[in-house]
């Protein structure tokens, strides 16, 4: 586990807390695999309503080859009641897709 620098005064008035980790970010485009993914050297999990900013990342690579870098993270951890709303307004938007009709239809 990497030392994480916090700067949790930044934005306490929100409930928010700043931290800054060291993360890998790996990209791949070859005929197997189309990807690109960020794992934070933290002790922690991203949870409903944090944002991560990772800094200087490669955006394209070119075909056939794969990429694992080394770079720093900003992450911004949501505050208690952001992350409320995140999980109420995800869980109403998830619900939307449940909705189902009976009703019958129209035969022309």
């Amino acid at each position: 586990m990497a030392a994480a620098n916090i700067r949790g005064a930044d934005m306490a008035w929100i409930g928010k807390t700043i931290v800054e980790v060291p993360c890998t970010v790996e990209i791949e485009q070859t005929p197997e695999s189309l990807h690109a993914h960020v794992t934070l050297d933290a002790g922690f999990e991203i949870e409903p309503g944090d944002e991560v900013q990772v800094h200087d990342a490669p955006t394209e690579i070119p075909y056939g080859e794969r990429l694992t870098v080394r770079r720093t993270a900003t992450v911004t951890r949501a505050g208690r009641l952001e992350r409320a709303w995140t999980k109420l307004i995800a869980h109403l938007e998830l619900t939307e897709l449940y909705e189902v009709s009976f009703s019958e239809r129209r035969k022309l």
